[in-house]
Formats: C-alpha cells, structure tokens, sequence
C-alpha cells in the first residue's frame, strides 16, 4: 500500500536532485537525463509515492504570483487572469510574494512541486537566481509588467507605458500647465520610468524646462500619494497639477491637497495611473491614463495555457494601448483660467 508521508522533497533527497528535477519526471517534461529519470522513477516507486491523477493535457492549474492583493490595481489583474483561465477551463492558483524579491530555490521548489502547467508573474522584482530556476522548471511563464532591464528569457505582457506618461503631460499643457509634479510609483519598475520618460518627453518637446524638483520617486500607495504630495505643494514655486504614478497615489496627493485647503481642480489638477475603480468613487472623479489592466492578465494567461497545450511560442513582448480618460480632476490654472475669463467677459 502506497505511502502517504513520502513527499518529493524526500525522494529528491535520496536521488540527489533539485525538487524541480523529480517535479519533472513526474510530469513527463524533458530535461532530466535518462539515468536521472530511472534513479527517480524507481524510488518513486519503492517508496510507495502517491501520484495525483493528472487530465491529458497537464495538471489544469495556472500559477498566477503578484507581489500582494492589497489594492485595486492587483485586484483588477487578478480578476482578468480568472476569467481567462475559467474560459479555458483551467484552475488559477494565487500566490502573494509580500513584495519581497523572486528567487530564493524555496519558492521556486513550492511552485515545482504542484506541477502547474505554467505561471503568470506579477511581481516587484525577479532576482537572476530566480529567473535561472524558473528557466530550469521547463513551463512556460510570462511575465506581467516586468522588472529590470535587458532581454527577458520569458514573454511579456505589458501597456504602452511612455505613451501613457506623455499623453498624461500632453492633456495638463494643452490645459494651459506649465508647472506640473509628478509622482512615480516604484522606479526600479519599467513601467514607472517609462511614464517619467514620457513626461519628460512631453515638457520638452513643449519647450518647458524640467525642473527635477517637480519629481519624486513613490510607492504608487496613498500614505506614499499624501506625504510627496505634500513636499511638492510645499515648494516656493509649487506644481499647478500633479500626475502620479498610481490611482491610489493620486488620491493621497488629494488628502496632500485638502490639508492645504487647496481644492481639486480649482487650485490643483490631478491625474491618476490605471483607471481602477477608485477613480469613480473619489470627489472630484479622477481624470487618469486608463491601463488595460485586465486585458493585460488576460493575455498573459492565455498565452501561459496555449504554450503549455504545445502552442508556438508568442510574441517577445506584447504592448497594449493606454488612453486618457477625463474626469472632474483637470482644468486650466488659477491664472489662465482668469485670463480666459476676462477675455471672455471684455468681447
């Protein structure tokens, strides 16, 4: 009778392997030399270890790992990859890294040992180690807004960020800004300096200087929104509109606002980053550069399930298209407002 304590970190043990290397073997991937793989199967089977069945196609479970669930942005991703995998009829399996850094074999070996066909990752940072043993894992991943620079081993599934940062600048200086802050989210993410860049695009392609105390760098959170927000209102010259990085951010920069008695967007224009729902329920509603959220994780996800049923391989990288929506947020400054209505008034 089969064993139920033998576990695959027990069997590796004895053979001397990775728990990756037995995950492997028992999904039928490659990789595994044919001595390896006899060494494996055959402890597999004097130790009694009891294999879960597994449908024709592979386990039906699809890893879906973001750095936490704390806020709508995260929400809103997850919800696009359970939709896609329900349409697929696969099983999404959650993981939250708290924010912490891919790449320690620990995770990589809990992630080996449920023998998901693929996995979607959503995360604040992926370390080389990490990248290396999920390269070694043998099924397919596709990274979601990815971290760091260089050619990335995996595909990607991201917005057109840069255009998003100088269509953001583009909306505040055809308003009549010309003192505009901004706020990142986290800079060590390609997203957040791709939207700088297309700020600081923007500003000179309009011939306005850039004046690096506009910029702080954030944690696209409200306590992050509320605390730089108010460094950038406490300035000598302070910025007549502020675009951050985050929706969440933004509306710390509202409560920065509020504590200044200034009023939104009389005083202050403010736009927002992803178009989560929180941009609806605030007063004034955000106006905000609209990140295809769901769509994003949905196309990761059915590129993670087509690879793992024996697809061809997708695309390098996907980009999908970011749009300004405007709210109640935005309108011209203080000063070019009142131009335009003693002008309006003498005609």
């Amino acid at each position: 009778m089969a064993s139920r304590g033998v576990t695959i970190a027990e069997i590796a043990a004895a053979a001397g392997v990775s728990v990756p290397t037995v995950s492997r073997v028992l999904n039928g991937r490659k990789g595994v030399s044919a001595e390896t793989r006899r060494t494996i199967e055959t402890l597999l089977e004097e130790r009694g270890y009891e294999r879960r069945g597994r449908p024709a196609h592979g386990s039906g479970l699809i890893d879906f790992v973001i750095s936490s669930l704390e806020t709508q942005w995260a929400t809103t991703l997850l919800r696009g990859a359970q939709a896609e995998a329900s349409r697929q009829g696969a099983d999404l399996v959650v993981t939250t890294t708290d924010g912490r850094p891919i790449g320690t074999p620990d995770w990589v070996e809990h992630l080996a040992a449920r023998g998901s066909d693929g996995i979607v990752l959503v995360v604040s940072e992926l370390l080389p180690a990490g990248r290396e043993q999920l390269e070694r894992l043998h099924v397919p991943v596709v990274l979601v807004d990815p971290v760091g620079t260089g050619a990335q081993p995996f595909a990607t599934v991201a917005a057109t960020d840069w255009a998003g940062g100088r269509d953001a600048a583009d909306h505040l200086l055809n308003l009549g800004h010309r003192r505009i802050g901004f706020i990142t989210g986290p800079i060590q993410q390609v997203c957040h300096r791709d939207r700088l860049d297309g700020y600081q695009a923007a500003l000179r392609r309009n011939g306005v200087r850039l004046d690096p105390d506009l910029v702080r760098h954030g944690d696209s959170l409200v306590g992050g929104g509320h605390r730089l927000g108010a460094e950038l209102l406490a300035l000598p010259d302070p910025p007549t509109a502020i675009i951050s990085g985050s929706d969440e951010q933004a509306y710390g920069v509202y409560l920065a606002a509020r504590d200044r008695g200034l009023r939104i967007p009389e005083d202050l224009s403010v736009v927002g980053n992803d178009d989560v729902e929180l941009c609806q329920w605030i007063s004034p509603q955000l106006t905000t550069v609209r990140q295809p959220l769901a769509a994003m994780a949905r196309e990761a996800t059915r590129m993670v399930i087509e690879l793992s049923r024996g697809g061809v391989r997708p695309n390098p990288r996907v980009e999908l298209a970011t749009s300004v929506v405007v709210r109640a947020s935005t309108a011209p400054p203080r000063a070019v407002g009142a131009a335009a209505g003693a002008v309006e008034a003498s005609a």
